[in-house]
C-alpha cells in the first residue's frame, strides 16, 4: 500500500519594512521643490508606497503631492491607505510607562507589514521617531521583529546643533519648557546647571507662536556668560542660525517669527 505524501504547504509570507520617511521642515509655510531638501531616493520610495503610518493624515497628502511632482505615485492618491497614529496626551511622552498602560494600538497598525508591504511612517516635519510619536511604532516593529529602515534626511535638531558651534560630543534634546512661569524659570536653571556641570548641549523647541515667550524666558533667567543659540526657520528663505553669549541677546533681542519652527540650545560655562 503505498504511504501517502504529505500536502504541499503554503509559503509563508514575507513581511514587509517599516520605512521611515522624512518629511520637508517647512510645516505649513511657503512649500518649496523636495528636491532641494530631500534626496531623490527618499522621494522614489515615498512615491512607490501604498500603505502609511503618519503624525497627521492631511499634511501627509500634502507631501504625497509634492513628491508627485518629482515622480508619479505608483497609486492613486485616494487608494493610498494613511492611517494616523495614535497621538500622546499633551506633556506625557508617547514611550512613558503611563502611556503604555492606556494600552497599545500601536500593533494593529503593523498589519500591512505583516501582509507582505512596506509601510512608510511620516512626522509632520523632519525624521519620523525623533521628537515624534512615531518612536512608539518603531519600538513595537523591533518588538515584532520586522525590519525598519531609516531613510537619510534633514532634522531640525542635528541642523541647529551643527550651526550652533556648541559642544556637539555631548547634547541632549529635552523637549519642551512648562508653560507656567514659576515652574519655566526653574525648568531653565535647571538645564543650566545640568549643561555647566555635564559640559553638555541643552536643545529644546516650542510651538512657533510661543518663540518669543521661550526666548524672553530665557533671556530673564540664563546667565550673562551662558552661550545662547537660535536656530529658526531651518532650510527656508529668511531662516537663520546665531550663537551669542546671552549678555548680547539682551543688548539685541530679536523679533522671532510666530510661524517658522525655532530650536533654542544653550551651553552653559
Amino acid at each position: 500500500m503505498p504511504q501517502a505524501t504529505a500536502a504541499p504547504q503554503a509559503p509563508t509570507q514575507t513581511p514587509g519594512r517599516l520605512i521611515l520617511v522624512p518629511n520637508a521642515l517647512d510645516l505649513g509655510t511657503e512649500a518649496g521643490d523636495l528636491r532641494d531638501i530631500l534626496p531623490d531616493g527618499v522621494l522614489r520610495m515615498a512615491a512607490r508606497l501604498q500603505h502609511w503610518a503618519v503624525e497627521d493624515a492631511r499634511s501627509t497628502r500634502a507631501f504625497l503631492k509634492r513628491v508627485a511632482a518629482v515622480h508619479p505615485l505608483s497609486h492613486a492618491l485616494q487608494a493610498l491607505h494613511i492611517v494616523e497614529m495614535p497621538r500622546p496626551q499633551k506633556g506625557r511622552p508617547a514611550n512613558s510607562p503611563a502611556a503604555k498602560s492606556a494600552g497599545d494600538p500601536w500593533t494593529d497598525l503593523l498589519a500591512p507589514a505583516w501582509a507582505g508591504h512596506d509601510l512608510g511612517v511620516l512626522s509632520e516635519a523632519g525624521l519620523p521617531g525623533v521628537a515624534d510619536p512615531g518612536a512608539r511604532l518603531v519600538e513595537a516593529a523591533h518588538r515584532a521583529g520586522l525590519e525598519v529602515q531609516a531613510l537619510p534626511g534633514s532634522s531640525s535638531l542635528v541642523l541647529a546643533l551643527a550651526a550652533s558651534g556648541l559642544q556637539g560630543q555631548q547634547f541632549a534634546f529635552v523637549g519642551y519648557l512648562p508653560q507656567e512661569a514659576d515652574a519655566r524659570a526653574r525648568r531653565i536653571r535647571e538645564l543650566e546647571a545640568w549643561s555647566r556641570k555635564a559640559d553638555q548641549t541643552q536643545l529644546l523647541i516650542e510651538t512657533p507662536y510661543r518663540n518669543q515667550a521661550v526666548l524672553q524666558a530665557l533671556l530673564a533667567h540664563l546667565n550673562p556668560d551662558t552661550r545662547l543659540s537660535i536656530s529658526i526657520g531651518l532650510t527656508l528663505p529668511g531662516g537663520f542660525s546665531r550663537t551669542a553669549p546671552v549678555a548680547q541677546w539682551r543688548k539685541q533681542t530679536p523679533t522671532l517669527s510666530d510661524r517658522m519652527p525655532a530650536v533654542f540650545a544653550l551651553h552653559g560655562r
